[in-house]
């Protein structure tokens, strides 16, 4: 078993074996349309990913239709990276009704808000909650539950935010991590402003792909050309049965390189609870390493590659006629 020398937890994921059989892999795109999203690098789990891009990367994490996973998303990936070595703040941009603290085990630290630091009540450093467990892994909540922001707080507000965690003593964050509010109202707009990058999570439903359809194109209207998808909640028993849209189908409708693919999972449920990501599971779960390979694509830039497995029709024999 390969050792992942740079986590501490005894259960290293075990990376995916690719499927050579050419006779096997026919992709549902016809050949004029296949998608161009290129896979630089294979997920090797024996070192660490090299972080591409400009420091810090500014990445919000949305969708337009609520509960499809955001806040999980948002917790796990930022996790992932900060087991992978990186320094990550992550902000709860959602305004009243706040989750991220709950996921993370963190509802009992959260005194200060972005609100009380902007009001001068106090500074940057003390509405920043560090993890006990991942010291390099930081959350900030905009506001506490139940509150309104005024009338003033906006997108440059939030930029300000961003600007003043890059001009930190401690140093300038890998990563800051933006859980996006649901909808596309003011708090929508207001979480996207500061970001460069973007990772749009769906399910595979007709209410999640339209909603993502169309916020795929308010972020482009905002300058955000680095989207990426992540497919969560997939059943694979349900695809096989025709009952669910393939990741391939989802892939085809949003036309987005795909990042991960989440399957469903019970554990999602307990975790939540416990306020305990999956990433922290040990043994760890399918879900749990799905997030994982997918922080590991985020860090690289990377993306994945979906491909249709046609199973060969099984052979019948001369007796199958007769019902035997």
């Amino acid at each position: 078993m390969i050792s992942l020398q740079f986590l501490t937890t005894p259960y290293p994921p075990t990376p995916l074996k690719p499927f050579h059989s050419p006779n096997t892999l026919k992709p549902r795109f016809p050949k004029p349309y296949l998608p161009t999203f290129t896979v630089r690098s294979v997920l090797q789990w024996n070192r660490k990913p090299q972080l591409a891009g400009e420091t810090p990367r500014v990445v919000v994490i949305t969708s337009g239709k609520g509960g499809v996973g955001k806040t999980t998303t948002t917790a796990n990936v930022g996790l992932s990276l900060a087991r992978l070595g990186f320094s990550v703040v992550a902000i709860d941009a959602d305004v009243g009704l706040r989750n991220l603290d709950l996921l993370l085990g963190l509802e009992n630290r959260v005194n200060y808000t972005v609100i009380e630091v902007i009001n001068g009540d106090c500074r940057l450093d003390q509405a920043l909650v560090r993890d006990k467990r991942w010291s390099n892994f930081e959350l900030l909540c905009i506001s506490k539950p139940r509150s309104k922001l005024p009338m003033g707080f906006g997108g440059k507000a939030l930029v300000w935010l961003v600007d003043a965690l890059k001009a930190r003593e401690e140093g300038c964050p890998d990563f800051i991590i933006i859980d996006c509010p649901a909808g596309i109202d003011a708090g929508f707009i207001t979480a996207i402003t500061p970001a460069n990058e973007a990772v749009l999570v769906t399910t595979p439903d007709i209410t999640s792909l339209r909603d993502a359809d169309r916020v795929i194109g308010l972020l482009e209207c905002d300058g955000i050309r680095d989207i990426k998808m992540m497919v969560n909640r997939v059943r694979t028993d349900m695809i096989k049965g025709e009952d669910m849209m393939s990741v391939l189908d989802v892939q085809e409708m949003l036309g987005l390189a795909l990042l991960g693919v989440i399957p469903e999972d019970t554990e999602v449920i307990r975790s939540t609870n416990r306020g305990y990501p999956l990433v922290l599971n040990n043994p760890p779960t399918l879900a749990g390493l799905a997030f994982e390979q997918a922080a590991w694509r985020l860090v690289e830039q990377d993306s994945m590659k979906a491909v249709l497995m046609e199973e060969e029709p099984k052979k019948r024999g001369f007796f199958s006629f007769f019902g035997g």
